[in-house]
């Protein structure tokens, strides 16, 4: 996940991405440089991945719907009963522009705050990565497959540039629609009728 864009193909085009998809930061997407930054992107994804027991978008096709969807704001779906600053740092992770996203010293003194916290905070669970109130019941897992677990190379052209988005995300068959808002409905072919939510989280 975090590889920096050094791992791939020996033979691995200049117009091609090379990952899993899911993870990839919007803006490498849009074949710009895997910075510090777009790994902090693919944290966010496993933080959301972690919270939520389950791999991001893994009931929809990685496909040229998705990548579009991506990079017009498309993210999982909200987790409730997670703890506010946990979600917080997760959606600017997560967030379209690689400069709102926190360094990796950032990063690291806000989760050492959490894990802090959990000592006078009853509220909270000591967890041996994350904390999450006593009432958190995560989802039921999915089965990982290889369609969520492995990397492949990803050849997508005329990408917009990434943007935040406002608002729920459905996926429909057959139904690829952006409206001017970016609001978006992204449709994988053949796949069921998926709600998601965006980096608005509530």
């Amino acid at each position: 996940i975090s590889d920096f864009g050094f791992c791939g193909p020996a033979d691995k085009s200049l117009n091609s991405v090379y990952g899993n998809l899911p993870y990839i930061a919007p803006e490498v997407l849009t074949r710009k440089e895997n910075t510090f930054k777009s790994d902090i992107y693919s944290f966010g994804m496993l933080m959301w991945e972690i919270a939520s027991e389950q791999t991001p978008f893994h009931n929809c096709k990685h496909d040229f719907y998705l990548a579009m969807g991506i990079v017009n704001g498309l993210r999982p779906r909200n987790i409730s009963g997670i703890p506010s600053e946990y979600k917080e740092l997760m959606k600017k992770c997560l967030d379209a522009d690689p400069l709102q996203r926190p360094d990796i010293d950032t990063l690291f003194n806000e989760i050492e705050k959490m894990w802090k916290n959990s000592y006078t905070e009853p509220e909270f669970l000591l967890t041996p990565i994350l904390l999450f109130p006593r009432n958190f019941q995560p989802s039921s897992s999915s089965k990982l497959h290889s369609l969520s677990t492995s990397s492949k190379l990803h050849r997508f052209k005329n990408l917009p540039e990434p943007v935040n988005a406002i608002g729920a995300f459905h996926s429909r068959p057959y139904d690829f629609n952006i409206p001017h808002t970016r609001n978006l409905e992204i449709t994988s072919e053949g796949e069921s009728i998926i709600s998601f939510f965006t980096i608005h989280f509530e």
